[in-house]
């Protein structure tokens, strides 16, 4: 009898032990969950409390941080370029880079926008976004980083390449890495950086405004310029559409880096119509085997610059990759 009773002791041990073990390993996965698998949404309210601005303090007369009124009720895509709302004034703007008279801005920005044989995209994207982007009194630069026809498409690799080349102009603290045929519709989703990156585009005409799966990190971002030298960039090896971005999202997990996006109802985009890249039939495959985020990426970054030129709109940088 004793024998047996210290047997339903023992086991009972055991099942509580179990279930200590499990109850442990459960919370841990939810906070890893919360931590670094999702997203964390920015509320309105706390959009501008979460923005990192420069340091202002011996700066006379810096420009307000307020809430803009949505006027406009149209997409950005409705919006004709002859609309006098959005029409460019090129006088104020030299290569691309514009900021506010009137006040000291708080922001500097430099805008990567990977580039080829996009040229109505390109013409409504730089018409559309300098108006958008002064309304917020940002202190910013628009580099369109074009690509030679050598090869396939390589955003990542890019995006990379604006982020050396805008460098070497100017100790730019916030980068936004943007596809040329997006368009934000709401004034209030402001193009600076927040403490961590933050995914802009979350919310897109062509899927409902919804993100398709919360992994999402595609379309346009911002981030500081030491969180992306901490990652080491943009994967250099996916060629054609797709994968990058992901790939992008896994480097900002493995360094513990935990993204941020606006509320829908600020990081809403219309996508303009074009022609579809070819995708990269071995984006599956790349995502799995490339993990090596500290000898690949921006630090392995290899180009040829074959030519600078400067619109009134942008600098375009043409490259060979």
């Amino acid at each position: 009898m004793k024998l047996n009773l210290t047997f339903i002791s023992l086991s009972r041990r055991k099942k509580y032990c179990l279930a200590s073990v499990y109850s442990v390993f459960l919370i841990l996965l939810l906070v890893y969950l919360y931590i670094y698998e999702f997203i964390y949404v920015i509320s309105e309210g706390d959009i501008i409390s979460n923005l990192v601005p420069i340091d202002y303090s011996h700066l006379g007369n810096a420009c307000p941080l307020s809430r803009i009124e949505v006027t406009n009720s149209l997409s950005s895509c409705s919006v004709s370029n002859k609309d006098s709302a959005y029409r460019v004034t090129k006088s104020d703007i030299v290569g691309g880079e514009w900021q506010p008279k009137h006040c000291t801005s708080r922001f500097l920005v430099a805008i990567i926008v990977p580039y080829r044989a996009r040229e109505e995209n390109l013409h409504k994207f730089m018409s559309f976004m300098h108006p958008f982007i002064q309304k917020q009194n940002i202190h910013y630069k628009m580099y369109v980083i074009e690509q030679s026809k050598h090869k396939e498409f390589n955003r990542g690799k890019l995006f990379n390449i604006g982020f050396l080349e805008a460098l070497k102009e100017k100790s730019f603290p916030c980068f936004i890495f943007h596809d040329v045929d997006l368009l934000p519709e709401n004034p209030n989703n402001i193009y600076a950086c927040t403490r961590t990156p933050r995914h802009l585009s979350a919310a897109i005409d062509k899927f409902e405004y919804r993100t398709p799966y919360y992994r999402n990190f595609g379309g346009a971002l911002s981030i500081l310029v030491d969180q992306f030298r901490q990652v080491n960039g943009f994967s250099n090896e996916f060629y054609g559409w797709g994968g990058e971005d992901d790939n992008f999202y896994n480097r900002l997990r493995h360094a513990l880096i935990r993204p941020v996006r606006f509320d829908y109802s600020i990081s809403r985009y219309c996508a303009l119509p074009h022609e579809q890249e070819k995708p990269n039939e071995n984006r599956h495959y790349l995502l799995k085997v490339s993990s090596n985020y500290v000898l690949e990426g921006l630090n392995s970054t290899k180009y040829t610059v074959i030519q600078r030129s400067d619109d009134p709109l942008f600098e375009k940088i043409l490259v060979d990759l």
